[in-house]
């Protein structure tokens, strides 16, 4: 499954202005490589990868796992790897060159990611012959084997997987790497902390395993923020509330797991209830655009305008539009009242 960029998207209206140019990316585009496969049966695999050191690319492992060998292209020249590390479970890959004449991009470890925060994508999508760019935002930060998986709305397709996620100073925060299916899609990136690990460990003698990503494990093995989006996309609110449930006990202080809970039981009409745990959601996480519009909705609903005129400086300062909107509705229930 490979799970790669739409190329020149814009996502997020309070976003556009403050992202790089296309022009401002050119440079940092040396630094992404399109990662090809020999696979077996005499087809071709594509994906995308990121140069992280003088002798390593950066990609995802079933970008090339169980192929008959794979090398980089960049500037219609080829490199050959005369190495690799794998953690096939993390789904991240290191190809190991002889070093090469490509500058490494600057990493960003995800404990120091927040919330909101304007970010774009690289890669090579269907086989472009140039890094195409996706621009977003940062709506999800998922704690995982000592690191975060970070869900951005910076929209990928096949062959970005391996890509590159930036912040705004050109750091490397992620690997894009996997997707939700459906048309309201979440996209998911791998930290940069799991390649820093990697570059520590032994070398391995072939790209053959049996191990399976994570993120492509029987659904209800996969971690808690994976299993809710399917009930999500198909407003299956029963069915939320229960996994979401189990996420909060599981995790007491996920603001997500709280706001997907509040989410399914403002779809069950628990209208009480939902604004209580989306109240705790907003409470965990401050920069919770999301978690902010639907505890303005309940709110709203509730008639509790202390609850409103609470959270409408924070979304106004994030969507000035949608702010206008809350105080629209402030003033409707002082004059209902």
């Amino acid at each position: 499954m490979r799970l790669l960029v739409l190329p020149w998207i814009l996502l997020g209206v309070s976003s556009v202005q403050a992202q790089p140019s296309i022009v401002e990316t050119l440079e940092l585009g040396h630094s992404i490589v399109m990662v090809t496969t020999d696979i077996p049966g005499g087809s071709n695999g594509r994906g995308s990868g990121v140069v992280v050191s003088p002798e390593y690319v950066a990609t995802n492992c079933h970008v090339i796992a169980n192929s008959n060998g794979a090398n980089i292209a960049k500037f219609r020249d080829g490199y050959q790897p005369i190495g690799l590390k794998a953690n096939w479970k993390r789904d991240v890959c290191l190809l190991k060159f002889d070093p090469l004449p490509f500058k490494p991009v600057s990493m960003r470890d995800s404990k120091t990611l927040q919330y909101e925060e304007e970010v774009f994508s690289l890669s090579f999508p269907a086989a472009a012959p140039v890094p195409q760019i996706s621009y977003g935002n940062i709506k999800g930060i998922y704690p995982f084997e000592g690191s975060s998986i970070v869900r951005s709305n910076a929209a990928f397709l096949m062959g970005s997987s391996g890509g590159a996620l930036f912040d705004q100073h050109f750091n490397l925060i992620g690997l894009t790497t996997f997707k939700s299916p459906g048309h309201q899609a979440f996209y998911y990136s791998l930290p940069v902390e799991w390649i820093k690990e990697l570059m520590d460990a032994p070398e391995m003698v072939s790209m053959k395993t049996n191990d399976i990503p994570f993120w492509a494990v029987p659904l209800e093995q996969r971690p808690y923020f994976m299993q809710v989006v399917i009930p999500y996309q198909n407003e299956d609110w029963a069915a939320l509330e229960a996994i979401a449930s189990q996420w909060t006990n599981k995790e007491p202080t996920s603001p997500d797991a709280w706001y997907f809970l509040g989410l399914a039981e403002e779809g069950l009409k628990k209208f009480a209830k939902a604004e209580q745990d989306l109240q705790r959601a907003y409470d965990l996480n401050q920069r919770d655009y999301d978690a902010m519009l639907a505890l303005s909705r309940v709110a709203f609903n509730q008639k509790d305008l202390a609850t409103l005129e609470a959270i409408q400086p924070a979304i106004s300062a994030m969507d000035q539009t949608e702010g206008e909107q809350i105080a629209q509705q402030i003033l409707k229930l002082k004059q209902g009242s």
